[in-house]
């Protein structure tokens, strides 16, 4: 098992939170993860309880049990009120009931780690969830295995790292090519990773996407013809790291604007898509307010452009729209650890003078990236970082190009080329 970067976080919140939520899609190691933890954290005695008194186990259950499903949907409050001591409830979006009769449970009992909870889907986007546990309920999210998990090397916050420039913290070796291509390929979803050949993954890939149409899909949104949804996923597959136009794939996909704005939002309630906003300060500027768009995962990304190993490896560079996909990817997993709380964004003006991502932590402050393919990286590349470095001096504390080269380099004042092996390097 991989040592996960939330787990900490995981073990704190069950110490002073009597409701944690652990979001993700389905298998990205959410199960595991929390069935690891068989007894509560330290301190998470309730009241009255004596300090040195043996923690209670953990119960669990999933609601993927037909049995347990049933029971829950039948009568959730006698069913949350008949569970005694620390349980964990697993794919718990299943039955989206039970979250009034655990508000009320925590209401009598705010005894810390008491419900820990898991969701393959957003439960918060789900209505009146969100209300119902504010203020009782800490959120966690699980994305796929980070490459750094994948290494073993999951105790340095790669994210907090680059937005200090703290290259100290990490020992980056060379960015090779056919290691670089092994992790686009393979993708962090953790049994779709353990698989040797392209063939075996490919194989897990069209059974998760199945499998999800199957369950998650008709249970989330009641949708019977299930053909429109995988068209759309290979739609937006295409448009990974662009500008998300929904007016073109409205055309494109032959959907009406609101079938495909409901599509959209189940697929991001699944965790199959992102949404990164644009970032806009200085109300003064035109900058293009529309999001960019992605799929999560290098490996799923890959599975539905048919981009195998062999055929990356053969082309002569590497496709930009999936390296960027890639930093997205391992962004969001740091991010969801990162000491400093940075936020993801983007960001393009109407002159098309763009920054591919923006880190800001919650001092305003900014630290620009940039993503190149290749292997070599100019002063051209640093446009976007430079217009920001100007327009922004007050907050921008520096600016990054990731590139599949081999050092770390200086480009003037506060502006640095750095390897892409960053995201795997060994931890200093």
């Amino acid at each position: 098992m991989h040592t996960r970067h939330i787990a900490p976080l995981l073990r704190d919140a069950l110490a002073d939170t009597p409701v944690v939520l652990v979001n993700g899609a389905r298998q990205t190691g959410k199960s595991t993860l929390v069935q690891s933890l068989s007894t509560p954290a330290a301190g998470a005695a309730g009241a009255g309880t004596p300090a040195d008194a043996p923690a209670a186990p953990r119960r669990y259950l999933t609601l993927d049990d037909t049995a347990v499903l049933r029971a829950a949907q039948s009568d959730p409050a006698g069913f949350i009120n008949g569970l005694q001591g620390p349980v964990t409830l697993d794919e718990v979006q299943r039955a989206p009931a039970l979250f009034l009769p655990i508000k009320a449970a925590v209401d009598r009992d705010r005894t810390p780690g008491r419900f820990l909870l898991t969701g393959s889907a957003d439960v918060l986007l789900l209505p009146g969830i969100a209300d119902s546990l504010a203020g009782r309920m800490e959120v966690l999210s699980l994305w796929p295995l980070s490459s750094a998990e994948l290494a073993d090397q999951a105790r340095v916050n790669r994210a907090d790292a680059l937005f200090a420039g703290d290259w100290a913290a990490l020992k980056i070796a060379p960015c090779d090519k056919a290691d670089l291509v092994a992790r686009l390929a393979s993708g962090g979803f953790p049994e779709a990773a353990a698989r040797a050949s392209a063939t075996r993954r490919e194989a897990w890939f069209q059974s998760y996407v199945q499998a999800i149409l199957q369950r998650d899909v008709r249970e989330l949104a009641h949708i019977e013809q299930l053909t429109e949804i995988p068209n759309l996923l290979q739609l937006l597959a295409t448009r990974s790291a662009t500008l998300l136009n929904l007016a073109e794939l409205s055309r494109t996909a032959r959907l009406a604007q609101t079938t495909l704005k409901r599509y959209f939002a189940l697929l991001e309630m699944l965790f199959l898509v992102v949404r990164l906003p644009s970032w806009e300060r200085n109300v003064g500027k035109r900058v293009v307010k529309a999001p960019k768009v992605f799929l999560p995962d290098t490996g799923l990304l890959g599975y539905f452009l048919g981009d195998t190993p062999q055929r990356l490896l053969a082309q002569p560079g590497l496709p930009g729209g999936m390296v960027e996909t890639f930093v997205l990817t391992e962004l969001l997993k740091h991010i969801a650890f990162s000491a400093q709380r940075l936020s993801l964004w983007h960001y393009r003006t109407q002159t098309d003078i763009e920054v591919d991502f923006i880190l800001e932590n919650r001092l305003g402050q900014i630290t620009g990236i940039e993503v190149k393919a290749s292997a070599t990286v100019d002063g051209k590349d640093f446009k976007g970082l430079r217009h920001l470095q100007t327009t922004e001096s007050a907050i921008f504390q520096r600016g990054i190009v990731l590139y599949a080269g081999r050092e770390v380099v200086p480009f003037g004042e506060n502006l640095w080329a750095v390897p892409l092996s960053l995201w795997w390097a060994v931890g200093a």
